[in-house]
């Protein structure tokens, strides 16, 4: 096995990924899946910090949409990421990866709360750290959450995970002819309006020349290829 390119790594996982080939909710057989994966790379002595969405149970925008309060929306998509951050953790100390849950929103009976350096002591453990409630603002998205705790934790690289192998030129589930980026610039991604993460999330990074790597995290064993520098997905950075 290849030694990892990468010391410290924020992994960002979307909700919906959690929800497999249903619609709606955490599939046990996926979080068992991203369990496996992500021990994989523990065992390399990766640090790995984790942020989850929760497009699976309740999205905030979606909400707004409808006619809620955008803030009260936002605050429970918050609380959503929160329960897929618990079955993430269930999985992965199933899998015998110590775990801890660390929460942007305080609810100290279930998680506890987010402090920097105590997040950056858990990595330097060898606890996975899996950040819930986004930013615990609304009006923020669970990627600039991602960016932003990249950032506090010196994280080397983000690594997007998603159901598409890296970045098009369009969805290549709708348009057969879209291409494959293999490296593509923060600007270009702005440009083009790319769906690689919103656009606060690609200028946090941009500013602070971090790069992000953005593949399919549904086939076994990509994520370990990613951490051996292996050229899987598409690769965004300055």
């Amino acid at each position: 096995m290849s030694a990892p390119v990468f010391r410290r790594v924020l992994l960002k996982l979307s909700g919906e990924a959690l929800m497999g080939e249903q619609n709606f909710g955490i599939d046990p057989a996926i979080t068992t899946q991203l369990a496996h994966e992500i021990h994989e790379i523990h065992q390399l002595g990766v640090q790995t910090g984790v942020v989850i969405g929760g497009g699976n149970l309740f999205r905030g925008l979606a909400g707004s949409a409808r006619g809620m309060d955008r803030a009260t929306a936002d605050y429970m998509g918050m609380l959503a990421t929160v329960i897929n951050a618990l079955a993430l953790q269930d999985a992965l100390e199933h899998a015998q990866v110590p775990t801890r849950v660390a929460t942007a929103i305080e609810m100290r009976a279930v998680a506890e709360p987010f402090i920097r350096r105590r997040a950056v002591r858990h990595m330097e453990k060898g606890r996975v750290v899996v950040f819930a409630a986004g930013t615990g603002n609304p009006y923020f998205t669970t990627d600039t959450a991602a960016a932003l705790r990249a950032m506090e934790m010196k994280a080397d690289v983000i690594l997007k995970g998603t159901k598409v192998d890296g970045v098009y030129t369009a969805d290549p589930m709708l348009d057969p002819a879209a291409t494959k980026y293999d490296d593509i610039s923060y600007l270009q991604v702005l440009e083009r309006g790319l769906k690689v993460m919103d656009a606060t999330a690609i200028s946090l990074c941009m500013d602070n020349k971090l790069p992000i790597i953005v593949f399919n995290l549904l086939t076994p064993g990509n994520l370990r290829r990613v951490i051996a520098g292996e050229p899987v997905g598409t690769k965004v950075r300055a």
